[in-house]
C-alpha cells in the first residue's frame, strides 16, 4: 500500500485530499498544527501528526515519527496561508512570516525526505502551487511571491532529480472552495495597518468587503475534489506530468503568461 505524507490537512484542499486518497486505498499520514484538528483526523481513522512548518524542530520530529511508522512513498506539500493587502503596506515581518510557512518550511520538509526517497530509488514530491504562481494580481503580493518562488524551486528540483526515480510535480489550482479567505483574516489584522495606508479608501471599497463580506463562490470556483483527483494522478501515474492545471482561470493564465506582452498581461491581471 502506498504511504503518503500530506501537510495542511485541517481544512480545504488538504482535508479533502486526505479523505480522497484514503478512499483510494492510499495510507495517508496527515499533518496539522492544532491539537483539535489532529484529534478530528484521528477520529476519522487517519494517521495524523503535529507539524508546524515555521518550526524546524517540529518538522524534524514529524519526519522522524512518520518514518518510524514505515516507508514513505510520496510527499504532498499543501500547507500554506494567504496574507492580503497592498505590497507597500507589508512590513518585513509579514513577508518573513508567510515565506517561513509557504516556502521555507516546505523546502525544509522536502529536504528531510529526499534522502529516504534516494535510498529507495523512488518517490513523489507533489507541490500544491496556485494560479497565483503563474500570474500576479493586486492585493495578493505576499502569497503571489511565495507561489512564484515555489514554482521556480520546484522546476529546478525536478531537473536535478532527473534519473533518481524521484518525480517532482506541481498542482496549480485556481479558485477552489476552501477556508483560505477566513484563515487570512488574522494574518491581515496582525500585519496590515490599512487605516494608515494611502490606499485606505481602496481597502474600504474593495479588499475589506471581500474579506469580511463574502458574496458567494467566485466565478469558475470548483470543489476541492478537483484538486484531489490531480494529486492522486501525480502520485500514481507512471510518468506524471510536470504540472496539472485545475480550473479554467489556471489554464487561461498558463497560456496568457506565455503569449501576451507584459502590458496586455497587466490588463488581464487587473481584471482577475
Amino acid at each position: 500500500m502506498m504511504r503518503v505524507l500530506l501537510t495542511g490537512a485541517s481544512s480545504g484542499i488538504g482535508l479533502d485530499a486526505a479523505r480522497f486518497l484514503t478512499e483510494q486505498g492510499i495510507r495517508v499520514v496527515a499533518t496539522c498544527r492544532k491539537d483539535s484538528d489532529i484529534e478530528a483526523r484521528r477520529a476519522e481513522g487517519m494517521e495524523c501528526l503535529r507539524m508546524d512548518l515555521d518550526d524546524e524542530d517540529s518538522i524534524a520530529a514529524c519526519v522522524e515519527t512518520a518514518l518510524q511508522g514505515g516507508q514513505i512513498d510520496g510527499l504532498v506539500n499543501n500547507a500554506a496561508f494567504a496574507l492580503p493587502g497592498a505590497v507597500e503596506d507589508m512590513p518585513r515581518g509579514a513577508m518573513r512570516a508567510i515565506f517561513e510557512t509557504n516556502l521555507l518550511g516546505t523546502h525544509d520538509l522536502t529536504r528531510r525526505l529526499i534522502p529516504h526517497f534516494r535510498e529507495r530509488g523512488a518517490g513523489r514530491i507533489v507541490n500544491v502551487s496556485s494560479v497565483l504562481g503563474l500570474v500576479g494580481i493586486p492585493w495578493r503580493g505576499p502569497y503571489v511571491a511565495t507561489k512564484f518562488a515555489l514554482e521556480g524551486l520546484s522546476d529546478v528540483l525536478r531537473l536535478e532529480m532527473r534519473g533518481t526515480g524521484i518525480h517532482v510535480v506541481l498542482i496549480e489550482p485556481g479558485p477552489i472552495t476552501s477556508r483560505i479567505r477566513e484563515n487570512a483574516i488574522p494574518h491581515f489584522e496582525r500585519w496590515v495597518d490599512w487605516q494608515a495606508s494611502p490606499r485606505a479608501q481602496q481597502y474600504r471599497d474593495s479588499l475589506l468587503k471581500r474579506l469580511y463580506e463574502p458574496s458567494g463562490p467566485d466565478r469558475y470556483e470548483l470543489p476541492p475534489r478537483e484538486v484531489s483527483t490531480r494529486i492522486l494522478r501525480a502520485l500514481t501515474a507512471d510518468r506524471p506530468a510536470p504540472r496539472y492545471h485545475v480550473t479554467t482561470p489556471t489554464r487561461i493564465s498558463s497560456v496568457a503568461r506565455r503569449v501576451l506582452p507584459t502590458v496586455a498581461l497587466d490588463w488581464f491581471a487587473r481584471r482577475a
